[in-house]
């Protein structure tokens, strides 16, 4: 009965539902084509290793793990002052400032890895490319005057020509969550009113409230176009009457 009675709540109050759904799909379809200005990520890839000197020395896991320990550093560096103001200083046609560099770059490793993965978003690619290479190429070039060790490869550049999609427009999934979000406020919105709602509307609810007690009468609601209909219906039923050769008889 729980089950019938939520139903038919929201059976009432489906147009509620449907207006708030369709709303919020399409401001965020609006949003999403129309308002929403592409980003995109440009990557490169280092790779932290203990130089072999002029001995040719091998890697051995004591060197390996030095290298891991020392990638954490390597993430500040990277976005110190030091290298993003020799980035603007070497590359004045970047049009960016250190301190945007800095804000817009990234630097990621995996766990046990001595790999850097640098990562810098931009509403042009081509200009992310050329700015996340650019990062790369100044980093391998200061290192060895700030760690006194020369360990760092550049494993791959991004592609200024590349064409990738942006990384912020996926309109299909946020339609998606737009439909799923607002389905649910709209539910519960329903419930709400439902809730707060205290007027008695059937003979169930006027027995539930009553504690039992029988329902004598019930009166049914009529709206004007009834009472109009059952005007007309009267007016009709009497000109009958009238017409007929009894009613005639009987005068």
């Amino acid at each position: 009965m729980e089950l019938k009675q939520y139903f038919r709540v929201l059976q009432k109050k489906w147009w509620l539902i449907a207006s708030i759904v369709i709303i919020a799909i399409t401001a965020t379809g609006v949003k999403s084509f129309y308002f929403t200005t592409p980003v995109y990520a440009a990557n490169a890839k280092l790779i932290v290793n203990q130089s072999s000197g002029e001995g040719g020395a091998s890697l051995n896991a004591s060197t390996i793990q030095t290298s891991i320990f020392l990638i954490n550093s390597y993430k500040e560096i990277i976005k110190s002052s030091a290298i993003m103001n020799k980035v603007v200083e070497e590359y004045p046609n970047l049009g960016e400032s250190a301190w945007q560099l800095s804000a817009k770059i990234s630097v990621t490793s995996a766990n046990n890895s001595q790999v850097m993965n640098l990562v810098y978003q931009d509403t042009s690619y081509a200009n992310a490319a050329e700015i996340v290479n650019a990062v790369s190429a100044v980093f391998k070039e200061q290192i060895p005057h700030i760690m006194n060790v020369d360990n760092i490869t550049i494993l791959s550049e991004a592609d200024p020509a590349a064409r990738p999609a942006p990384i912020n427009f996926n309109p299909v999934m946020n339609l998606f969550i737009s439909f799923a979000v607002s389905l649910m406020l709209a539910v519960g919105l329903v419930f709400l009113l439902d809730y707060l709602d205290d007027t008695v509307k059937s003979e169930a609810e006027v027995i539930d409230t009553l504690d039992d007690v029988p329902v004598l009468a019930v009166v049914g609601m009529m709206s004007k176009a009834d009472l109009k209909k059952s005007a007309r219906m009267k007016a009709i039923q009497k000109t009958k009457v009238g017409d007929s050769p009894y009613a005639t008889l009987n005068q």
